[in-house]
């Protein structure tokens, strides 16, 4: 199933307008965070490491629908923490549903299977679920075994009731292309809409330092991985953003475009960084001092950031912001081989990924067994 035509117009006659209107920084993807409470503990996550008051609150739906309105973004990401432990996900998806809001609700997929009566299928929801990898790489990755097998009984349940359905994946120093690249296959044959993909981000509060890949590692990885692909892959991102991963393009940060409003407020800069927060998603515009961040500034917490809440809206933008952008686009789009012998040479490199020399260790965390409404 293929992203509804309706939502790829509703993005371009957004994007169109905002630059007939001039307007040089908007907002393309609100990332609400309705919660931080997860029922995993990853290693490479800086999202949940919170005292327990906080990890036990939640934006209630009024505040999620007052940020949407005040945003006006035609696409809301709902991560987190794990959203369905939240006592009102159902009502909050409905109403952002009702608004007309095109939702992708990232999930595990540990609880995707119980909690699927509280949802209807539409072609504003999309249950996003994070997968990093074949079975082995996603368990090391979020830390608990029997990870990967509980969310594809989850994924195949939602896609049988009739559920939009895609992948998130991140993905870590020590990954195995040939691995992602059998993932992608697997992917595929289950039957989910698309994929997608983003490096890892070096988290002050991950718990795990070592595997966070710099820019040049980025771009060889995603190199090997989407040169030569399979045209059967579907992936639910700009062909542009993906190019920006393959190293064949150049971007400016751009992380207005997707803004983060959780229980604190405005998170100053972006998804990523926490330097402050604003009352108003108009102060978090007027005062945050964008010239800081990005690669380009020499900021060094931006250095070796590639993901695609900083990313994905710069190429978005170059597509609407020339007829050479839309070209290339179009040319990307319909163009996906990516025929590269270095890169496919790459695939026969020995690896030794990281769950290879180091055992899976399950992390505790004081929200796995918490229930939805604690």
């Amino acid at each position: 199933m293929a992203v509804p035509v309706s939502q790829m117009w509703t993005v371009a006659s957004y994007v169109l307008g905002q630059r007939l209107r001039g307007r040089k920084k908007y907002p393309l993807v609100l990332m609400l965070e309705p919660l931080f409470r997860c029922n995993l503990a990853c290693a490479g996550c800086g999202k949940i490491q919170y005292p327990a008051h906080v990890l036990k609150q939640n934006l209630t739906p009024d505040e999620c629908f007052r940020a949407v309105e005040e945003c006006g973004a035609p696409m809301v990401s709902i991560p987190g923490g794990e959203p369905l432990m939240h006592p009102q996900i159902a009502e909050i998806v409905a109403g952002l549903v009702a608004r007309k809001k095109y939702i992708y609700l990232c999930t595990n997929a540990l609880l995707l299977k119980e909690k699927l009566d509280l949802f209807t299928p539409s072609k504003y929801l999309t249950f996003s679920v994070h997968v990093d990898g074949e079975r082995d790489q996603h368990d090391f990755s979020v830390c608990r075994e029997g990870g990967f097998d509980l969310a594809l009984d989850g994924m195949r349940e939602a896609l049988r009731r009739g559920f939009r359905v895609t992948t998130n994946t991140t993905l870590f120093d020590g990954a195995d292309p040939v691995s992602v690249r059998n993932f992608f296959d697997q992917m595929m044959d289950l039957g989910v809409e698309g994929m997608m993909l983003s490096p890892g981000y070096s988290y002050d509060k991950a718990p795990d330092q070592k595997h966070f890949l710099g820019r040049a590692r980025t771009r060889r990885l995603f190199r090997a991985i989407l040169s030569n692909r399979s045209s059967r892959w579907v992936f639910n991102q700009s062909p542009l953003f993906l190019e920006f991963l393959m190293g064949k393009r150049d971007y400016p940060c751009t992380p207005w475009g997707m803004p983060t409003f959780n229980l604190f407020g405005w998170q100053k800069p972006c998804y990523l960084l926490q330097d402050g927060y604003a009352d108003t998603f108009a102060e978090l515009m007027r005062e945050t001092e964008w010239h800081r961040y990005g690669f380009e500034s020499g900021n060094p917490k931006c250095a070796n950031c590639m993901v695609h809440s900083g990313y994905e809206a710069s190429a978005v933008n170059h597509t609407f912001g020339s007829w050479k952008g839309f070209v290339a686009t179009v040319r990307a789009t319909f163009s996906t081989k990516y025929k590269d012998d270095e890169a496919l040479a790459m695939l026969h490199e020995a690896t030794k990924p990281v769950h290879a020399h180091n055992p899976l260790v399950q992390i505790d965390s004081p929200a796995l067994s918490s229930k939805a409404g604690d």
